[in-house]
This record gives C-alpha cells, sequence and structure tokens, in this order.
C-alpha cells in the first residue's frame, strides 16, 4: 500500500477498512470527515453502518446523538441518550446534557407550536433534570435561559400569569457579554439571545436590545481577529486529533453571533444569511444549524 500517494483521507479510511472492529479508528476517520466539510447526514449514514462499536466508546456515542439533533430527529436523539449510560471523563464536561436538552428543547417548541403547552411543559421540566445514566450533573453557572424562556410560554400558554412571569425572569439571569469560540465553561451566546427574549417579554425593551447589540457588535468587531492562543488555557472543547484553523472558526463563530443578534432583533432573513455563512464555512456547526431552522 503506496501511502506517498494518498491523501489523509484515503490513509484513514484504508485504515478502517483493514479493521472495522477499531472505534478508535472510526472516532478519528469520523474527526478528519467532519475537518474536511463531510455533510452531517453523511458522516450519520456512517455511524448507522457502524452501530456496533459505536457503542463501545461514549465519546463516539455523544457524536452520534450529536449528529441525529443536528439531522432534526430528535425523537430519536432522546431515546438514545436515555437509553445509554455514560461515563464522565476529562474534556467532555457539558457535551451530553447538552444534547440531552437540546432535543428535548426542540420537541418542546413543536409540542408547543402544535397547542400541546401541557406536553410541551413536561418536556422541558425533563430536559432541567439530570438523569443518573448522563454521569454528570449541573455545571457551574448553567442558567438554561432557552429552557426557562419556552417554560415561560408554556406558562402563559395554559394561563398562569405568575409562572409566566417567574420564568421569564429566570431566563433573563447569567453574563451577558458574548465571548470567544474556545472554551466550554463560556456563557454560550444563544443564552444571551434569551437572556433579551426574556426581557422582551417582561416589557423591558432596552435590556433585551442591549443583549442583542452586544452580540452584533462582538461579531463584527472580532470577525477579522487573529486568533492568539491564551497561555492559560484549559478545557478546549475540541478534542480532534486533526488541526483546525482558529481564525475561521473564530469567522464562524462571529458569523453565528451576528445571526443570532439579528434573530433578536427581528430580522430573520438577515439572520439566516448569517447562519447561512456560518455554515459554508462549517457544514457540521450545530447550533447555526439549529437557529437557521428556526428562522425559517
Amino acid at each position: 500500500y503506496d501511502s506517498e500517494d494518498s491523501s489523509p483521507k484515503q490513509c484513514m479510511e484504508r485504515a478502517f477498512d483493514l479493521d472495522r472492529s477499531d472505534a478508535r479508528v472510526f472516532l478519528e476517520l469520523d474527526q478528519l470527515y467532519e475537518r474536511l466539510g463531510v455533510a452531517p447526514k453523511e458522516r450519520l449514514s456512517k455511524f448507522e453502518e457502524n452501530l456496533e462499536i459505536v457503542k463501545e466508546r461514549d465519546d463516539l456515542y455523544t457524536e452520534y446523538v450529536t449528529l441525529l439533533n443536528i439531522c432534526g430527529r430528535y425523537d430519536e436523539a432522546h431515546q438514545k441518550v436515555t437509553s445509554h449510560v455514560f461515563q464522565t471523563w476529562e474534556g467532555a464536561e457539558g457535551k451530553i446534557t447538552s444534547q440531552f436538552k437540546i432535543s428535548l428543547f426542540m420537541l418542546a417548541k413543536d409540542a408547543l407550536d402544535k397547542g400541546d403547552a401541557k406536553g410541551a411543559e413536561e418536556l422541558i421540566e425533563e430536559a432541567l433534570s439530570y438523569p443518573e445514566n448522563l454521569g454528570e450533573g449541573r455545571l457551574e453557572g448553567t442558567k438554561d435561559n432557552n429552557l426557562y424562556y419556552l417554560l415561560g410560554k408554556c406558562y402563559k400558554a395554559l394561563g398562569d400569569e405568575a409562572g409566566a412571569k417567574e420564568c421569564f425572569e429566570k431566563s433573563t439571569l447569567g453574563e451577558s457579554e458574548p465571548a470567544g469560540m474556545m472554551y466550554y465553561y463560556d456563557q454560550p451566546a444563544d443564552m444571551i439571545l434569551f437572556q433579551g427574549l426574556g426581557f422582551k417579554k417582561l416589557g423591558d425593551e432596552m435590556a433585551a436590545n442591549s443583549r442583542f447589540y452586544k452580540l452584533l457588535d462582538f461579531g463584527e468587531h472580532h470577525v477579522n481577529d487573529k486568533f492568539v492562543m491564551d497561555y492559560f488555557a484549559v478545557s478546549m472543547p475540541d478534542m480532534s486529533v486533526f488541526d483546525a484553523d482558529i481564525d475561521v472558526k473564530n469567522k464562524v463563530h462571529c458569523y453565528y453571533l451576528m445571526g443570532l443578534a439579528n434573530m433578536g432583533i427581528g430580522d430573520g432573513k438577515r439572520a439566516a444569511g448569517w447562519f447561512e455563512k456560518a455554515l459554508l464555512l462549517d457544514k457540521n456547526h450545530q447550533l447555526a444549524a439549529l437557529y437557521m431552522g428556526l428562522c425559517k
């Protein structure tokens, strides 16, 4: 086998073909596919072809659930999460709990859109729990702004104005300053969006717009930054063995922030445009895909 005339992709595919029981090689092959911009649906099909080895590793299984969510198969993602026992490992903090919450948030939103406010409420209450099989609890500083915002809408639909107000108030809590794309303990940018939406529901337009324009300003001012690693950086969420272009990741992140900002402002068309720009550079950006779908 002459590797000198082969690309890394061909080499990795050949390595996996030689031993299709090697879960580690499959994990690294998928990481390479992600780096090369292979579409989520194509990546997911490869996971489904190799489910037996996917079940052997929690990092692979977490990526499998993530791809189900990216592809809009939220009910399946939820079922897969709740039927598997996860172990904790360094660097994975918040990964599977995030996918658990995303699947339930989207299922609840669909239920609420269909007029089933009670069913949506139950789904959100589940999302706010931390089942033992997930292997971890709530991370320090987690506010779940999106869940409380949607729960407030449920209570409002059910005629519970006091409960709705309490939930909208909870949805406004947390840090309001956007951050870069590097560390798992930063305030997630979409939580700032929901802070603003919560303030809107409470009638505080000034506080709401403050959140939206902070997202917009950060994106506009940092989109062309050249990334320099923090000397004391810890807990970077990207565990791939393949290097990424950090400047491109920064650009994607800033496009994503500008999309969120325009969602809050109420310009869905412009928001979708920014999310589309993010996805042109990173087809596997889960939240850009999710919010672009919500814009539409």
